[in-house]
């Protein structure tokens, strides 16, 4: 989202200035005329581009699935568009709405980020940040027994000193566009995820693994520190204290060990097929699909914020967002498929 861009580099000093500004450029640009206290007022961003598009009547027949198109990429990532489609039986019109899997599959180097793999990346989350008729975005492998290896060690092994920084911060970018995302996006973890592939599921939403995976932030093992994130989002996620003794220990959690410490929000018995993780993944997306696309997106948005600031800008960015459902066509829909006892039939407007 326009708002939602990372911080330049800087000196340390202007780190907490950055953020605060960041904030502030988020509520005003959802709502021009809140203001916020303190020191949080700032710049505006400009204006809200909204999904528009068709979403699934919640309680209708069963969707059909399939796949509509696939993004023409190299084979390191697939990028998949399944499209469901319900049909109001009343009108006989069909909703069309996608779910989009980035499926990571580069098996000779374990998925490992390497530059080409963080340069279809970055390329495909671009391509997603406009999408209108996206809902839902998975992240998975398509390799089995590993999600992603972390950093393509080999590859990191050939570059100088002066390398090594830039594109580090390149994979932290990228990683940072994907949190960002606007619409929900949930990783699905099949296997191996150690550092930057660690990293990469900890900037969705929602991660979900099977019990076999193993999940860890490994880096000190090798006299370095998490670079994607891990420092920053490991602690939000399970707390400082805890996210530290892993870090510092570089100690590897399966996944009964990873959802009881609130790593992620599921864990499965792995199948035969391997993948788990990911049917679990697409259940949450259908789920997920037949609320309002503004609502889901405000939400997200309200969420990521708020965890950033004290309770009561907190509350203030709340404020901001939800005006932003206020006027919209959808809203009206639900209170009256609500009074006519109907599954609503929302467009993200």
């Amino acid at each position: 989202m326009a708002a939602a861009v990372a911080a330049a580099p800087g000196a340390l000093g202007s780190l907490h200035a950055g953020g605060a500004r960041l904030v502030a450029a988020c509520s005003a640009w959802l709502c021009p005329g809140l203001r916020l206290p303190g020191s949080l007022a700032g710049r505006r961003a400009g204006p809200a581009i909204w999904a528009q598009g068709w979403v699934p009547a919640a309680g209708g027949p069963a969707p059909k699935r399939g796949y509509s198109s696939e993004m023409k990429t190299e084979d390191e990532l697939r990028v998949r568009h399944l499209e469901e489609e319900n049909r109001d039986s009343s009108s006989m019109a069909a909703d069309h709405y996608r779910i989009v899997v980035l499926g990571i599959n580069r098996a000779y180097g374990k998925n490992s980020l390497s530059k080409n793999l963080i340069k279809m990346l970055s390329k495909a989350v671009d391509a997603l940040k406009s999408d209108k008729k996206v809902r839902t975005i998975i992240i998975r492998s398509e390799v089995p027994g590993i999600f992603c290896a972390g950093a393509d060690l080999k590859e990191r092994a050939k570059m100088s000193s002066s390398e090594v920084g830039p594109f580090v911060s390149k994979i932290r970018a990228v990683i940072n566009d994907i949190a960002n995302l606007p619409v929900p996006t949930i990783a699905a973890i099949d296997g191996l995820a150690l550092g930057g592939g660690l990293e990469l599921a900890l900037a969705c939403d929602i991660r979900v693994a099977a019990s076999s995976a193993k999940m860890g932030l490994v880096e000190t093992k090798l006299a370095i520190i998490p670079g994607g994130g891990g420092t920053q989002r490991l602690p939000r996620a399970i707390g400082m204290s805890l996210a530290k003794e892993l870090i510092f220990s570089a100690r590897v959690l399966d996944g009964k060990e990873a959802k009881a410490v609130g790593l992620i929000s599921h864990v499965l018995e792995q199948n035969q097929e391997g993948d788990a993780a990911y049917r679990k993944a697409l259940d949450l997306a259908r789920e997920f699909l037949p609320q309002g696309p503004v609502a889901m997106r405000v939400a997200k948005l309200a969420i990521n914020q708020g965890m950033e600031v004290d309770l009561v800008t907190g509350l203030a960015i709340e404020e901001a967002c939800y005006a932003q459902t206020i006027p919209t066509k959808d809203r009206l829909e639900g209170l009256l498929a609500f009074k006519e006892k109907r599954p609503p039939r929302y467009k993200g407007e």
